[in-house]
């Protein structure tokens, strides 16, 4: 294991003075030792979804929930990975083979590049992934970024100057964080900010499934950082970064109103699933895929053949979570507030906008959703890339 905390530039530094403030089997080619990739699009119709849970305090939400695409934002955009509110309402989404990010209006839809990450070294599955705003962005305007290189996964930070020229507004990385394990499959990808303004980050396991269970690597791992790149304060394990282990390839990180943090999963062949993180959690990749009810591990809340899922991002808005599915091609709704028994997943958007990459909360009952045809699993001719807008409920 590496981490590395660099020194922040003379840039970064001036900056810092006024600082305030989501793999499955089923279709892939992509050679996995033995296991496949984030896969292809669905191909069969399986069960809409294998419930399981437990009983949530609070208000439950709707027993059946709906969601409508109410526009289309912007298009035409290349193998969209993350995603991040901006202020005010505009978007900053990640190219992963590109290595760029773009910023799109939230009410037009237009497109400016802010310029190319530095040291990005896209192939496979891996290249430009995750965003996330510093906690203090309102003063310090950095954004910080996952994305693959010639030698490992690691997380940077850079300065957004928006009065510069289009292209060139993005400053030098800063790398907080490295030596996360890469491979061609499951280099995870997902990071975010908690409420407790901590840095979190998912990780894959590179195909290497030994990773998963070895609490000395960062692969197979939900990562906790402070802002700038160590081991955050009352992780599970002293001086460790990592947060919870037993992981396939998380890509999807979210948080309720209660604070409880979400994780999505890619299963290998039988079962994708939905976690409820505690920290020093052991979930149970690859000993047990799904629900095991084994002794020492944290069993998933929902689970999904791969077939109906590939779960991606997550985002969590009234009352429920609602995760993105790449094979499975449609956005899926699962109740966690206030639910009674059993946690029984919907599914919406069956086949009709292709593979689904990323879902943020957009306030209130709106969320933004990436489709995701472009990044070399998909089918092209299907359409182009949009965000497009989904009303939820």
């Amino acid at each position: 294991m590496i981490v590395q905390r660099t020194a922040v530039t003379a840039a970064l530094a001036a900056a810092a003075l006024v600082l305030t403030a989501g793999c499955s089997s089923g279709g892939s080619d992509t050679p996995d030792n033995g296991k496949s990739a984030e896969s292809s699009p669905a191909k069969s119709e399986g069960p809409e979804g294998s419930p399981s849970g437990k009983a949530r305090a609070g208000d439950a939400p709707p027993e059946k929930g709906s969601a409508s695409v109410t526009k289309t934002l912007t298009e035409n955009l290349k193998s969209p990975w993350g995603l991040a509110p901006l202020p005010g309402g505009d978007l900053l989404v990640s190219s992963r083979d590109e290595g760029t990010i773009t910023r799109v209006d939230g009410e037009t839809g237009k497109k400016t590049e802010l310029g190319s990450v530095p040291g990005v070294s896209p192939a496979g599955e891996g290249g430009l992934m995750g965003l996330a705003l510093s906690p203090s962005y309102a003063s310090d305007h950095m954004v910080y970024a996952y994305f693959t290189t010639e030698s490992d996964n690691r997380i940077s930070r850079m300065l957004y100057d928006e009065k510069k020229p289009s292209g060139r507004q993005l400053g030098a990385p800063d790398t907080v964080f490295k030596g996360i394990p890469k491979g061609v499959v499951h280099n995870g990808g997902r990071i975010a900010f908690g409420p407790d303004k901590m840095l979190y980050a998912g990780t894959g396991e590179t195909g290497d499934t030994g990773l998963a269970q070895d609490k000395k690597s960062l692969g197979g791992k939900i990562l906790r950082l402070t802002a700038d790149g160590d081991p955050a304060p009352g992780n599970p394990f002293d001086d460790s970064p990592v947060y919870s282990y037993g992981h396939r390839n998380v890509q999807g990180l979210a948080w309720d109103e209660e604070k409880r943090l979400w994780a999505a999963e890619f299963g290998q062949d039988t079962w994708d699933e939905l976690n409820e993180i505690k920290a020093g959690g052991n979930y149970g990749w690859p000993e047990v895929e799904g629900k095991g009810d084994e002794e020492g591990y944290n069993d998933p809340v929902a689970q999904w053949k791969t077939s109906d899922a590939s779960p991606s991002g997550i985002a969590y808005a009234e009352g429920s979570v609602w995760m993105a599915g790449l094979r499975g091609e449609r956005l899926w709704r699962i109740p966690v507030r206030g639910v009674e028994g059993t946690v029984e997943p919907q599914s919406f958007l069956k086949g009709k906008h292709g593979r689904l990459r990323t879902v943020v909360a957009a306030g209130k009952d709106k969320l933004w959703l990436v489709t995701n045809e472009t990044d070399s699993r998909g089918t092209p001719e299907k359409g182009d890339d949009k965000i497009l807008e989904v009303t939820v409920k």
